[in-house]
């Protein structure tokens, strides 16, 4: 094992460069705490037509220049063009795959803003970015020992490495490792697209990278990886155990569940943290706690409630999807509010949810408010200004907003799944542990009772609440501490 890794790090997207949602975040904290840690990191991702070169410095490399490959009958001539992700502490090396016609002209990521369908040729463009990472290694003579990829886009690239390249001996010594943060998004083509791979007619199969006939970008991930992982320890187990999470591929991931691991992805503590937090009216931790009070207060004037001590703010921030237990919250909703609560809602998604909450905030207005839309000094708010926070999921991968809470002391109230299983612990009054509360069955019924046991120790044992508030500021879920797991899996697939 080497003292030192070297780590290709592939990702269609990173902050502060481009990002529609938490792979970015994770591309950018990961490889920086990696370097961090004394290991050398490279990325690679696309140049889309948002990323602007004159801030961020991209310059050409004159080997990396005009470098070509075919894509089917079709020769493709790109550039990996060169610059830093820039940190507090570190920078690490960062290629952008130049090609106008696949992402230089486009500004939006995978669909096309005018009709938001993805756009058709997002076959032709990640084998691009697939075929570009091996150009990169050949080109620099750089090996690295492991290559990272993340998601469906760069699911192709265990498929080369296990079949076009296996006897060069440039390459014999690397690892992949294939993240899911994902599982919903494929990469699903028509089976034509996959002439346009040129691997080995043996692929195109069941076996090999097709899913019911069709090519699936993320089920060659799965088949040809040397291992896999996804953003907590459960949603991995839940992946490898349970039908209903597997979105179809459930067999495949089966097969590998003794290559499957899961690793609780970190939260950038200099952004979400109640000491330092710029965001909020009144900073806080867990030796002024009582300060917390005057964020409550804040959140109570934003909507339009008179503040009160006795009365339990609930907290949610989401996409108002099923998916996120949205559709039990709507079943529960009349309970809920016969109850002595005020609950705050920020988020977006599904027009039918828009439109319930829009109306309950007319005819509950005393006890629920929300805001349809996203606001990130409003979602700092409502961390630092709720009592408690409610996840009600159906999946969840890892989330976040359960770890913000935490280490807010906002108490959250969580169904056991994913993520959240893996960072909300019941809490148990006889013995002052845990720091949160949790359902199992996916129920309005049992969601309910969570909320009334919250709200009985709220209002009856303030002190016991406070030691509550205090476990969750005690988390530690910085992406310091998964870049080490991180670092314990690479040496567990390269020893």
């Amino acid at each position: 094992m080497p003292s030192k890794y070297k780590i290709l790090f592939i990702t269609s997207e990173v902050v502060p460069f481009v990002k529609t949602g938490g792979l970015a975040d994770v591309s950018s904290a990961l490889p920086q705490k990696l370097q961090e840690l004394g290991h050398h990191v490279r990325i690679v991702v696309p140049k889309y037509g948002a990323i602007d070169e004159r801030k961020f410095k991209i310059h050409e490399v004159v080997r990396l220049k005009d470098l070509k490959i075919n894509i089917g009958e079709k020769e493709v001539i790109f550039s990996l063009r060169s610059s830093f992700l820039i940190g507090p502490k570190t920078r690490v090396q960062i290629y952008f795959l130049d090609n106008p016609e696949f992402f230089g002209t486009r500004h939006s990521l995978y669909t096309d803003p005018i009709t938001s369908e993805d756009y058709p040729d997002n076959d032709e463009r990640f084998i691009l970015l697939s075929k570009a990472v091996f150009e990169l290694i050949t080109k620099l003579g750089w090996a690295p020992d492991i290559i990272h990829c993340n998601d469906w886009q760069t699911g192709l690239i265990p498929a080369y490495h296990k079949t076009e390249y296996k006897n060069d001996p440039l390459f014999s010594s690397i690892k992949t490792l294939f993240t899911i943060h994902n599982m919903s998004a494929q990469g699903i083509f028509p089976k034509s697209s996959f002439e346009k791979t040129e691997l080995p007619k043996d692929l195109a199969s069941d076996k090999g990278i097709l899913h019911k006939g069709k090519v699936n970008f993320l089920k060659s991930g799965l088949v040809y990886s040397d291992m896999i992982n996804t953003v907590s320890e459960t949603y991995a187990k839940e992946l490898c155990q349970n039908k209903d999470f597997g979105a179809g591929l459930q067999t495949v991931l089966s097969k590998r569940k003794k290559d499957m691991y899961g690793i609780i992805n970190g939260i950038d503590d200099t952004i979400w943290n109640p000491e330092f937090d710029k965001k909020i009216p009144q900073r806080y931790s867990a030796k002024n706690i009582e300060l917390k009070k005057e964020n409550k207060k804040a959140l109570a004037e934003n909507f339009g409630f008179d503040y009160d001590p006795k009365i339990p703010v609930i907290g949610m921030i989401s996409r108002l999807i099923p998916d996120k237990g949205i559709d039990i919250l709507q079943k529960a909703f009349p309970q809920l509010m016969k109850m002595k609560i005020r609950l705050v809602l920020l988020g977006t998604g599904d027009k039918q949810y828009h439109k319930f909450f829009t109306s309950a905030a007319s005819k509950y207005s005393d006890k629920f408010s929300c805001f349809i839309g996203f606001d990130d000094e409003l979602a700092h708010l409502i961390e630092a200004g709720s009592d408690m926070f409610l996840m009600p999921s159906k999946f969840e991968p890892c989330g976040l907003n359960q770890m913000y809470s935490l280490i807010y002391g906002t108490v959250p109230i969580a169904r056991a799944t994913g993520g959240l299983a893996d960072t909300v612990q019941p809490f148990n009054i006889k013995n002052g542990t845990g720091n949160g509360f949790t359902f199992q069955k996916y129920s309005c019924g049992e969601m309910i009772a969570e909320v009334k046991k919250a709200y009985k120790i709220f209002s009856t044992k303030q002190d016991t609440w406070q030691i509550l508030m205090k476990n969750g500021m005690k988390s530690n879920f910085t992406w310091m501490n998964s870049a080490k797991k991180y670092l314990d899996l690479y040496k567990k697939l390269t020893d």
